[in-house]
């Protein structure tokens, strides 16, 4: 049954975004200031989109032949991840945050875009969730390729507009300025956790 296929891609899509990382920490982020949300949400979602599609069409196989691809996507996201992590580092130990959800100096569109696309597409393990963790298990529902991806495309959806627009439930508590500091401090950890783990897997 299709309907089988696409719970089994829903859930499995789910399963591999809940877990907090540099995507997520900044879509949080956006959330609570209320900046840009339906575009940041939506640059997200649609890009697990094209990279769910890609892996159940068999890109998984030919990128695996691309030596020199790893490394590049390694390295280059090792060092943005970085670079974005010392900068909320600075941010939590300055205890310049915003006091308020509004506080701080406004970002622009095109600025936040930029920021979202490099956090998403220079990651490699985003790569290996989406492109070739569901690519290769999608092989499992031969002839539901197409329902499978569905699946766990909505669930890539869901995920991030529940995250964007949900954050906003917990703006009262970021009206602190110490809750916006524990939020970059560890934005910071998970930046340079994720960055030390591409490099050291080299």
């Amino acid at each position: 049954m299709p309907a089988s296929a696409a719970l089994a891609g829903f859930f499995l899509g789910l399963s591999l975004i809940v877990a907090i990382g540099a995507q997520n920490a900044f879509v949080l982020r956006q959330g609570l200031q209320g900046r840009h949300v339906l575009a940041i949400c939506l640059t997200c979602a649609a890009s697990d989109a094209l990279l769910i599609a890609a892996g159940v069409g068999g890109f998984a196989t030919m990128i695996s032949s691309i030596g020199w691809l790893d490394p590049l996507l390694r390295y280059g996201g090792a060092a943005f991840l970085a670079s974005y992590g010392l900068r909320s580092l600075r941010s939590a130990a300055s205890g310049n945050s915003a006091l308020t959800v509004r506080g701080d100096a406004e970002q622009s569109l095109a600025a936040a875009l930029l920021t979202c696309l490099a956090l998403t597409w220079l990651n490699p393990h985003v790569y290996l969730d989406t492109v070739v963790l569901l690519g290769s298990i999608s092989t499992r529902y031969p002839g539901k390729e197409f329902a499978f991806a569905a699946g766990a495309t909505s669930a890539s959806f869901l995920f991030f507009f529940s995250l964007g627009y949900g954050a906003r439930l917990l703006r009262p508590l970021f009206a602190r300025p110490a809750a916006w500091r524990l939020l970059d401090g560890l934005i910071a950890l998970v930046m340079g956790t994720i960055a030390f783990n591409l490099v050291s897997s080299g």
